[in-house]
């Protein structure tokens, strides 16, 4: 397991990475090979999840010491957080080989019962995105989880035969983004359940630190300060924007990262003092410059900005909101006080959505504060 970790990132690793999804927290293809190299491979290594990792840590102590594989473990939250680190550092912890899989790719429920009948004794099997996972699959899955059994039914109609297998004990890691979708009795046979957080800039400083070191950038504090602000709290953001950093200051400057270097590369790339970038912009300054801060319809404000209602919904608006500069609200989507500030316009003379970044009124009810709106959205979805 040890072996991937343990390369040198110098040279080519990279190859291949000059297009990337600026501050979209999904990895592609390409991207994962760099990521499996700056994973840690202990979870003394791992940095962040505090809570999680020294649960986990009892897990997994307590598992070894009684001989048996610890229960099944699910790990919830954002992507690019460390759920599938964490699920490789639990097979090498309990030195054992970990089977990756994901969910969409479990489309019938033979294909789930091959797999769990060629895992070895205490072996970790890790399901990404487990909430996709095909429903007849799921059902195959309960058995097995419980009584680590399944049974492979033979011929169709009348004729058809469930025959038992019994396969060799193992743990099950499974990761979502949604666990909301998660239905309840797959839920309840975890006896770990990890929910990730966002990382606090600090400890980002330290991932920054680290990776800095595997791929031979020479890094400063306060460079990696900058870095690690505009990362949204996400450890994969930040290894991206590292990497495109380090690119500026080898061709643009004397491959230092400091932190005019890096205020300059991330100006280029279009990333922003908070993270945003051209796109999440392009939705608040739409907002804000043609809608007069809203309320809008989701539907209109991708019109708006040339994107699909799923892209704006799923990419854009979760860091919005969550940066208080965007508000979901019955009657549709609102500028709060702090955007208003961020792109540098007046707020309109009857006032703004309060409750910005930091600011938010325990008695809010889903309106903006402009005085005589009415209950009827001002734009329609």
């Amino acid at each position: 397991m040890s072996a991937p970790f343990d390369r040198s990132l110098t040279g080519a690793v990279d190859a291949g990475l000059g297009q990337d999804a600026g501050v979209s927290p999904l990895a592609g293809d390409e991207e994962r090979v760099v990521e499996s190299a700056l994973r840690p491979h202990s979870l003394t290594e791992f940095i962040g999840q505090p809570k999680v990792s020294r649960q986990l840590a009892l897990v997994l102590e307590g598992a070894k010491r009684r001989g048996r594989p610890p229960d099944h473990v699910l790990l919830s939250g954002p992507p690019g957080l460390g759920k599938t680190s964490l699920a490789l550092i639990i097979g090498s912890e309990l030195g054992t080989s970990v089977k990756i899989t994901s969910g969409p790719a479990i489309e019938r429920s033979g294909d789930l019962a091959a797999m769990l009948s060629n895992l070895a004794p205490g072996d970790v099997l890790f399901i990404d995105e487990i909430h996709r996972i095909a429903r007849p699959a799921e059902e195959l899955l309960y058995m097995a989880m419980e009584d680590f059994r399944v049974d492979v039914v033979v011929g169709k109609g009348p004729g058809a035969t469930a025959i038992p297998l019994e396969i060799s004990p193992f743990t099950l890691v499974g990761a979502t983004t949604r666990a909301g979708l998660l239905t309840g009795p797959l839920r309840d046979r975890f006896g770990f359940v990890g929910q990730m957080e966002f990382y606090e800039p600090a400890e980002l400083q330290q991932v920054l630190r680290r990776s800095a070191d595997l791929l031979g950038v020479e890094l400063t504090e306060d460079g990696s300060a900058e870095i690690a602000g505009r990362s949204r709290g996400t450890p994969r953001i930040a290894n991206r924007l590292l990497r495109r950093v380090r690119d500026y200051a080898e061709v643009e400057a004397d491959g230092r990262v400091t932190r005019e270097v890096a205020m300059a590369a991330l100006a280029l790339y279009d990333v922003d003092v908070l993270g945003l970038d051209r796109l999440d912009r392009a939705v608040l300054e739409a907002l804000v410059a043609r809608f007069g801060g809203g309320p809008v319809g989701v539907a209109t404000l991708a019109v708006a900005v040339g994107e699909e209602p799923n892209t704006v919904e799923e990419v854009c608006e979760p860091f919005l909101v969550r940066a208080g500069l965007l508000a979901r609200t019955p009657r549709g989507r609102v500028a709060t006080e702090a955007a208003w500030h961020h792109l540098g316009y007046p707020l309109p003379a009857g006032g703004a959505w309060l409750g910005g970044a930091g600011g938010a009124s325990g008695g809010a009810t889903g309106t903006p504060s402009t005085p005589g709106a009415s209950s009827e959205p001002l734009f329609d979805a």
